[in-house]
């Protein structure tokens, strides 16, 4: 790599670390723990990319885009972030940041990135001003599948595309459609969510569009809707008149099942396809259980509830259960557990009493029996956890989730007895070296020693 590069993080080691790597890879770094250093660095003419956090002691970083981008047209900026959330990434975009990265990174993915905003250094065309939105979206995660998820909405929020989103009951879908239209150029105009009685006659789509007036339509779980009625949809789209709307759609099931199964039409599909997004279930972001929570609770407390917060194990039973009803079952247990709660401190037990009476979200947990083989206790758990389920199947993907409960603590504890040492990590495990960087970067499990930024 060859340029300059501003660095700007009020945490120390973040300066050190990026520097060195940068200085390294070829570049010239300046780096300050001051927005106003870094400021006044940009209108001087210095730097040729800016890696900038948001939260700094004197200002925040998001905020300086606009004038970054007004002395310096065309300089591209890389937002770290520890506010892990979609509002994050949505205001990174909507500045025209050229990048936007959640903490804690992976050093070699900022390099690369990095390395192509200094071939770039091309600005994306402007966006519309800033208006008042609400800042408290409970689209809130760390994980790498809800990172992956802000990016995408960043990206495709001020375009026309049409966009398709699958997931479970309860995943937030109609919440993220209205995220992306609140978000967009369209905001100001109506915002339809379309049911089949809506389109049961043959008049229905003219009225839905008259309604729209080129806002944005969404179509509720779209595989509901009888076949006769989505071709109504197709003719609708085919033909929007003068105020052409934004279409979205929802769907607890997966599309290209839906098309197997002969209940989506497939020329709807592909009108709706442009972007197709996947909201994870909660059992796939099981670190993102406390966070949410923690929102919740705060919520309450701002309602005039009593403040109340989880204690670790308690923290640790809820990311244990299955939650087939996903965010929002949290919210709904949260909100008791809120009000039965004896201390600010919410104990295990309380947890367990208020889930204790939702059959579908037994504890999972596995070695919880005494004195048996660890094949006895994992086969004990698993019979227990198809039990709970009554005459239903237990969420597909069991496989996959099993050996991630297994794999996670396992790799950890290793790694924990290790000291963090991946060589004798590796070594004791019986599994190459490269192997255990991938289960880890997968896991999303936290080492000391390597190569990621707090």
């Amino acid at each position: 790599m060859d340029g300059t590069v501003l660095v700007a993080d009020d945490d120390r080691t973040i300066r050190t670390v990026l520097t060195q790597a940068l200085t390294r890879a070829g570049c010239r770094v300046h780096a300050t723990s001051s927005l106003t250093t870094l400021m006044r660095w940009v209108a001087e003419g210095k730097g040729d990319v800016v890696i900038t956090d948001v939260m700094m002691p004197d200002g925040n970083g998001l905020e300086m885009l606009p004038k970054i981008g007004q002395d310096r047209p065309g300089l591209p900026v890389i937002v770290i972030s520890a506010q892990n959330t979609i509002m994050t990434a949505i205001k990174a975009a909507e500045a025209d940041a050229y990048d936007y990265l959640p903490k804690p990174f992976d050093l070699p993915d900022l390099m690369k990135r990095t390395a192509r905003a200094l071939e770039a250094r091309a600005r994306r065309p402007a966006r519309a001003a800033e208006v008042e939105r609400p800042e408290d979206l409970p689209l809130i995660g760390r994980t790498p599948a809800m990172q992956a998820l802000y990016r995408v909405v960043a990206r495709i929020m001020n375009t026309d595309l049409p966009v398709m989103i699958s997931g479970e009951s309860g995943t937030g879908k109609s919440l993220l459609a209205k995220a992306i239209h609140d978000f967009s150029d369209r905001r100001t105009l109506p915002f339809i969510t379309v049911t089949p009685g809506d389109l049961r006659e043959m008049d229905g789509p003219s009225r839905v569009m008259a309604r729209a007036r080129g806002g944005s339509i969404v179509l509720d779980e779209l595989t509901d809707l009888p076949l006769e009625a989505q071709g109504r949809v197709v003719r609708m789209m085919d033909a929007p008149g003068d105020h052409v709307p934004r279409f979205m759609a929802t769907s607890r099931v997966p599309p290209a099942q839906a098309l197997d199964e002969g209940r989506l039409r497939e020329d709807l599909y592909y009108r709706l396809s442009g972007a197709v997004i996947d909201v994870p279930s909660l059992r796939e972001r099981v670190e993102d259980i406390p966070l949410l929570a923690g929102h919740f609770l705060a919520r309450d407390e701002r309602d005039g509830q009593p403040l109340r917060r989880l204690s670790e194990p308690a923290a640790e039973l809820m990311r244990a259960y299955s939650w087939p009803g996903n965010v929002r079952q949290l919210e709904n247990a949260v909100r008791r557990i809120g009000l039965t709660a004896m201390a600010e401190e919410i104990s295990r037990a309380e947890v367990e009493a208020v889930l204790g009476n939702q059959p579908s979200a037994e504890p999972v947990v596995l070695g919880k029996l005494r004195g048996e083989s660890l094949s006895a206790s994992v086969a004990g758990h698993l019979k227990r956890y198809f039990d709970l389920h009554g005459t239903e199947l237990p969420p597909a993907g069991l496989y996959t989730r099993i050996l991630r409960e297994v794999e996670a603590p396992l790799i950890g504890i290793a790694l924990d007895a290790t000291a963090g040492n991946q060589a004798k990590c590796a070594d004791l495990l019986g599994i190459n070296r490269n192997t255990l960087r991938k289960k880890i970067t997968e896991l999303d499990i936290q080492v000391t020693r390597r190569r990621k930024l707090m």
